[in-house]
């Protein structure tokens, strides 16, 4: 009894399990067959091209789109060495993707035209350069990629687990272009750039004393100077952290011999503890010169320009003894500075000087800002040397960046105003030209 009771148990189980697993697989095959009386569209065509001004890694797959494109339709495209294979999937994306006005920079901005096809940016294979050579009795292959080989494409169509391939199969090599025509913005800026220097250079040769804005903390040199000179105090300059191979200290000491000459014609005394030697053979040269042009050699001491230190805080604290135990009239920061900047400034504070600081590091200004009386910031640095020197070459150079900058103002307003102009009238496309001028690529 009790085994014909399992029995019917077992039997009532497998009554309600084979419909429950039978039903859903029943209707997918129905699905699937019914699927299958409708054909998935495809392309009529394929083609191939090389990808225009680039780097020569780069092909183009391009054909019409198709009716019907929704999200669960996707295309595959297919890489292969031959026309027979063997193939491998290079990408897949949904249908409704990848059209032709995502590439303006090759097809232009005509909207109407480019939706019409699909583009899809393809690699090629590439041929390896095999290198074997011998190194402590082993022997070592390198692979290297040498040159794009020719390339065989073929796209298909997929929905779900279907999938249908486009007859046509396509094949290419890129090529390296020699003029990339998407960057013809940056060519223009810099053939006017050339243009507005060539003419400044000119300009100021005819007039050396071309209109310069005033930069307080130059103006401030002939004061601190000479309040220096009346104390009977000296005149400490430091060139900050970098050697004389970067631009800031190369700037600080031009900066230096027009310092200089001020000391020597008002009789004072000029200390210049360096970080670096090389900086500081140059700083007596330049010393040295700008006292021979001022017509006092002789009062020219070499010892007052001195080696410190090439380590960050030993040299901070070496320059930090010397003005707490000379007491100098004026200090001048100019140059590259980090860390040691507010040490400096904060110690030369307390002696009571009157300070003048230029540095392009940005997050020193602030301190140099607050315990300085007068600051070069940024780029006044670097326009200190035109604004001493009075050179026709270095003016030239700075009126150039204005006018450059004069530029990039304008661009930035044209810029705001085509964006919000696309904004309502997006039909028109010179207005997408004009934005995609001032695009960096």
């Amino acid at each position: 009894m009790k085994m014909k009771k399992r029995t019917n148990r077992l039997n009532s189980l497998l009554v309600c399990l084979v419909p429950a697993i039978l039903l859903p697989l029943l209707a997918a095959a129905q699905d699937d067959a019914g699927q299958e009386i409708l054909p998935l569209p495809r392309p009529e065509q394929l083609e191939i091209m090389d990808a225009p001004h680039d780097d020569g890694e780069t092909l183009l797959l391009k054909w019409p789109r198709i009716s019907g494109e929704t999200e669960d339709i996707e295309y595959v495209v297919y890489r292969g060495e031959s026309r027979e294979g063997p193939w491998e999937e290079l990408t897949t994306f949904a249908s409704n993707t990848s059209y032709g006005t995502d590439f303006p920079k090759y097809f232009g901005f005509d909207d109407d035209t480019n939706e019409k096809f699909h583009i899809r940016e393809v690699t090629p294979l590439w041929e390896e350069q095999i290198k074997i050579f011998t190194l402590q009795g082993k022997t070592r292959t390198i692979k290297k990629r040498a040159d794009p080989r020719k390339t065989f494409y073929k796209l298909a169509v997929r929905k779900g687990t279907r999938e249908m391939n486009v007859d046509a199969v396509v094949s290419g090599i890129p090529h390296d272009n020699w003029f990339r025509k998407d960057r013809a913005n940056g060519l223009i800026i810099l053939v006017s750039m050339f243009f507005f220097v060539t003419f400044f250079i000119a300009k100021a040769i005819r007039n050396p004393n071309i209109f310069l804005r005033k930069i307080p903390g130059i103006d401030a040199v002939d004061e601190a100077v000479g309040r220096a000179t009346e104390m009977g105090k000296p005149i400490l300059y430091t060139t900050g952290y970098y050697d004389i191979q970067e631009l800031s200290c190369i700037c600080s000491v031009n900066i230096l011999a027009h310092v200089a000459k001020k000391v020597a014609q008002y009789d004072s005394r000029l200390i210049v503890p360096c970080k670096w030697p090389v900086a500081m053979t140059v700083c007596q040269e330049v010393v040295r010169e700008a006292y021979i042009n001022a017509g006092r050699p002789d009062a020219f001491n070499i010892n007052d320009i001195f080696f410190v230190a090439g380590e960050q805080f030993s040299y901070t604290i070496g320059v930090d003894s010397i003005m707490v135990r000379e007491r100098p009239a004026a200090n001048f920061f100019l140059g590259t500075f980090a860390a040691e900047a507010l040490i400096l400034a904060e110690t030369g504070a307390s002696t009571g000087a009157i300070q003048i600081a230029g540095t392009d590091s940005n997050y020193q200004i602030p301190f140099f800002v607050v315990a300085c009386d007068y600051c070069l910031i940024g780029e006044e640095l670097y326009a200190a040397s035109a604004y001493l020197a009075r050179n026709p070459k270095l003016i030239g150079s700075l009126k150039a960046q204005d006018a450059g900058k004069m530029i990039l103002f304008f661009g930035i307003i044209l810029g705001a105003i085509c964006v919000s102009l696309y904004a309502f009238f997006g039909q028109f496309d010179f207005l997408e030209s004009i934005l995609h001028f001032f695009t960096v690529r």
